[in-house]
């Protein structure tokens, strides 16, 4: 079994730099939303990807997806080419890229958290050096109002338990039968597609 901690050359993958917006974002037309976003990937080199707030139930819940990601990426392990796809099948817990898209965000006035990354250090990446202060003033200028996630801190939104327990199938018996809570199954949900590869 390959080393986690190393990339596909036996060195070392980086965790990726890794920075989260949380905020209410009008939605008026998904595809030109999306659009907004990849432009904002191109200009700065970052990773952008857009989350619904209420399937999240933490902000170490997408860091821990971000450097996952990567290290598949380093390892030549990655199911999807784009390395946000990648992240959002981490923080699914799953590879079906169909149903790792409902974690997306959808039209509306919808809260989402926004992960900005760079993958510039990560082999396999193919991504420049990412300009992760000008992602993150971006991103937030899309947002009607937005904080920025420090290290340390939590989402300022709170998840959707009803939503959250559906989309990752976690029924009351598990529940029962663990000694953390629904945040600490989804974690383990997210850190178990790593290791059921």
């Amino acid at each position: 079994m390959t080393d986690p901690a190393v990339g596909a050359d036996g060195e070392p993958a980086p965790d990726p730099a890794v920075r989260l917006v949380d905020g209410t974002f009008a939605i008026a037309d998904l595809d030109a939303f999306l659009a907004d976003l990849d432009e904002i990937a191109v200009e700065t080199g970052a990773i952008v990807q857009a989350f619904d707030a209420g399937l999240v139930v933490s902000a170490t819940q997408l860091r821990e997806a971000a450097r996952l990601a990567a290290r598949s990426i380093a390892r030549g392990e990655a199911v999807a080419r784009d390395p946000g796809v990648e992240v959002l099948l981490y923080a699914a817990g799953r590879r079906q890229i169909d149903r790792a898209l409902e974690l997306g965000v959808s039209e509306g006035e919808r809260a989402a958290v926004v992960l900005v990354a760079d993958f510039g250090e990560v082999p396999g990446a193919d991504r420049p050096t990412a300009d992760l202060d000008g992602a993150v003033e971006a991103v937030r200028e899309l947002a009607a109002g937005s904080t920025e996630i420090t290290d340390g801190a939590d989402l300022g939104t709170a998840f959707d338990e009803d939503r959250v327990r559906e989309f990752y199938g976690v029924t009351d018996r598990e529940l029962a039968a663990t000694n953390g809570d629904l945040i600490d199954v989804v974690r383990e949900r997210v850190a178990l597609l790593d290791v059921e590869k």
